[in-house]
């Protein structure tokens, strides 16, 4: 593979900040750079599951309908030029590495953590390009994240919420919903599909405080494997039953902002629905022959929808393989119960660069995994034990989009295409 540009130099040396959630310092800093924000409006969403693959969708629909669009979102696979789409493709690594280097002295004089300096370049390579819309995933939260500065967000969404990042948001449903729900802006137009009770009881309450129009919306109904909406109907380009409950917030959103004047057509929908790609989700590929299935799955709620999905469709024979990798602060206990079923194998691998669970600490909460998990000392062996295991049946590589992304680097994966920095799925790719 061909080297990556980490923008190690340019955005390492503010890690030291880690996670300090706050808007006055984007503020100031976007005010002494001339408020790029200004240049262009923006859609955003909110919540803690499907939010990337919801703004994909809509990013997709507004390319479609002929508009200049942008996408922010967050994490990246592999290059941090990922989380910057300007129209139809990514950021070129030169173009964000010379706005970083410029932003610099201004990064240090307003003390930003690495996301809001990442935000702050794509903001200004927003209202450089000219953009019409630009779609924002919020990157934590909602109330306090740099994207929130944003003045002229009309258009809101939110994907399900649910228990991640109880550190810093709050340990209940209705202290994290609050801190999503901050996103509300004075008569804007917003879009939920089912949430928990807890949950759906905030949103409510905010959207009356804001005088905000909240509109519900139903997962999609599926007929012969296409999403049907109404007179609208297409084979998506996200696969997975969840998308019945992402394509619906999509689909609100995309008629919300018709509302608002933006011309939408129908047949636009549908195509860019269809066209739209979200990698490392339900995602497959091979590795040296060996089918793979890849997933995030980077929290509880995400491990549920998983092995949702994989009992939808049928057990492999014998049990499932797994390669799994869990960061230090997720619940990995938790997740691995939901994830393996009766008769699943699963290798635990480090996650590489970040601090993660290890098999000792994790047989001792769920002692029941022992003998079903084993440890991998690298992403390598592990997969190679994995596939060994799986006689040429399937294997799920999950537990952490950063392991993704590492196994994506590693340049040993079949059928993915590269294009600018931006690692997509083909859809050609055997299953």
């Amino acid at each position: 593979m061909p080297a990556i540009d980490t923008f190690a130099d340019l955005i390492e040396p503010f890690s030291r900040r880690g996670v300090d959630l706050g808007l006055e310092r984007m503020r100031s800093a976007l005010a002494e750079l001339g408020h790029p924000e200004r240049r262009f409006p923006a859609v955003q969403v909110a919540g803690t599951n499907g939010k990337g693959s919801i703004c994909t969708l809509v990013h997709a629909a507004l390319l479609a309908s002929g508009l200049r669009a942008g996408l922010y979102t967050s994490p990246h696979l592999v290059s941090w030029c990922e989380r910057i789409q300007l129209g139809d493709g990514p950021i070129d690594a030169q173009e964000l590495r010379q706005l970083l280097s410029d932003l610099q002295p201004l990064a240090r004089r307003h003390d930003l953590t690495p996301f809001e300096l990442v935000t702050l370049a794509a903001f200004q390579a927003f209202a450089e390009a000219g953009l019409d819309l630009v779609v924002l995933e919020v990157g934590l939260g909602g109330r306090l994240d740099a994207t929130t500065v944003h003045p002229e967000r009309q258009v809101l969404g939110f994907a399900a919420i649910g228990m991640d990042h109880s550190e810093v948001l709050g340990s209940t449903i209705a202290a994290i919903a609050a801190e999503k729900a901050g996103i509300f802006t004075p008569g804007s137009l917003a879009v939920s599909g089912p949430q928990q009770p807890e949950a759906a009881a905030v949103l409510h309450q905010r959207a009356l405080e804001s005088c905000s129009d909240l509109h519900w919306v139903e997962p999609l109904a599926m007929a012969e494997g296409d999403l049907v909406a109404g007179q609208l109907r297409w084979r998506s380009g996200l696969p997975g039953l969840v998308q019945r409950h992402n394509a619906a917030v999509a689909l609100g959103l995309v008629r919300a902002l018709r509302q608002r004047g933006w011309r939408i057509p129908d047949q636009a929908i549908v195509e860019g629905f269809e066209r739209a790609r979200w990698p490392a989700r339900l995602q497959r590929v091979r590795w040296q022959g060996q089918p793979l299935l890849l997933d995030g799955a980077h929290n509880l709620p995400a491990a549920e929808a998983l092995r949702q999905e994989l009992d939808q469709g049928g057990a492999a024979q014998g049990g499932r393989c797994w390669l799994l990798g869990v960061l230090a602060n997720k619940p990995a206990p938790e997740m691995l119960r939901a994830l393996l079923a009766a008769g699943d194998r699963a290798w635990l691998v480090p996650v590489p660069e970040h601090p993660c669970w290890s098999l000792e600490p994790l047989l001792e909460a769920a002692p029941e995994l022992t003998g079903r998990l084993r440890a991998s000392p690298s992403v390598a062996e592990g997969l190679a034990a994995a596939a060994t295991g799986a006689g040429g049946q399937t294997v799920v590589v999950a537990g952490s989009l950063y392991l993704i992304g590492a196994l994506i680097r590693s340049g040993t994966l079949q059928d993915p295409q590269r294009s600018g920095g931006e690692w997509r799925e083909n859809p050609t790719a055997a299953p």
